[in-house]
């Protein structure tokens, strides 16, 4: 069975055409981009795709937005899109649908997505677990988590509010993250150091720190200085930002009773180079007493290049061809 699946983001929305069978994805046709900003809704976005395709589309839809999906309307976040899920069927023409959350559409990604599309982090280099519980984690804007329960005869992806948690911190510099974010903000939750943002708050931190006077810059910035060496306080927040994702993907790990963990998100492949020397894998581990637990569970970065289209026909395939 043939349905199209779509990843609608801010500022893009993919499309490609999808083949399911038996509860999985078969195969992930070559996907096409379109700025949001250049279509006046997602119909319009889908009509210019299938045009381009010069045969008639599947008639099936499986569609992740960056945005929760309940309610009888849908306004995406950095985005002018409004979806109507009632109204899918007639302006899209299609028979069979699915709308899911873009990191709900992770996790089914997570859980189909072969061996080969995922790059060992941190403990035993080793397949995950036929059964058990993933936790799956990706920093981008926010900080998206999702539970992934694997038994061996089917899956089940269960969406969280994760990264909204209190932010911990292990050490003095990490105690100066919390104490400049809390003139800012009154709770100092995981998202605002672990997402994509939070490297101005950790850069601002030690540039006081070390009383340097600093321009403003935005998160952009910091990540360009950071990622190409260029400025040796950008590298240290860096650093410092992959030492927090290490804790704060351990302390998931505890409360999910995890057997494996995945680090998803174009920000986690960005970081790909730079997780194993930057000590993310000993404070992933570092849980006291469950020390020798943690060091025990595999973690994984997805590598799969289109995880939210090949997760939304995941999700498709799931309700309608199992």
């Amino acid at each position: 069975m043939e349905v199209v699946t779509v990843d609608i983001g801010g500022t893009h929305a993919r499309f490609a055409i999808a083949e399911v069978a038996d509860g999985r994805v078969v195969s992930l046709g070559e996907p096409t981009t379109h700025k949001t900003a250049e279509h006046a809704s997602l119909q319009t976005a889908w009509q210019a795709f299938g045009a381009a395709q010069k045969r008639p589309l599947p008639r099936a839809a499986a569609i992740a937005v960056a945005s929760p999906v309940g309610g009888e309307v849908i306004k995406l976040t950095n985005n002018p899109w409004i979806i109507r899920p009632a109204l899918i069927p007639e302006r899209l023409d299609v028979d069979d649908f699915v709308l899911i959350n873009d990191f709900g559409a992770i996790g089914h990604a997570v859980a189909q997505a072969p061996d080969s599309e995922f790059l060992h982090l941190a403990g035993p280099d080793q397949p995950f677990a036929p059964a058990g519980v993933l936790t799956v984690c990706g920093p981008g804007t926010g900080l998206g988590v999702a539970q992934v329960l694997r038994t061996p005869l089917r899956y089940h992806v269960l969406e969280t509010e994760g990264g909204h948690v209190d932010y911990a911190p292990l050490d003095g510099i990490e105690d100066a993250f919390v104490k400049h974010l809390r003139k800012k903000f009154t709770r100092v939750s995981t998202e605002r150091i672990v997402a994509g943002p939070g490297i101005v708050g950790i850069y601002e931190t030690l540039a006081e720190i070390e009383n340097r006077a600093i321009p403003r810059l935005d998160d952009k910035a910091i990540w360009t200085m950071a990622l190409e060496g260029k400025d040796s306080l950008a590298l240290a927040a860096l650093d410092r930002f992959c030492l927090s994702l290490g804790a704060v993907a351990g302390d998931l790990a505890l409360a999910h009773g995890a057997k494996g963990v995945v680090i998803a998100g174009g920000l986690g492949l960005r970081l790909k180079e730079h997780f194993a020397r930057s000590g993310f894998a000993e404070r992933f581990a570092a849980k006291g007493r469950f020390q020798q637990m943690m060091a025990a569970i595999p973690v994984k970065l997805i590598i799969h290049p289109q995880p939210g289209l090949y997760g939304a026909a995941a999700a498709f395939a799931q309700e309608y061809t199992s």
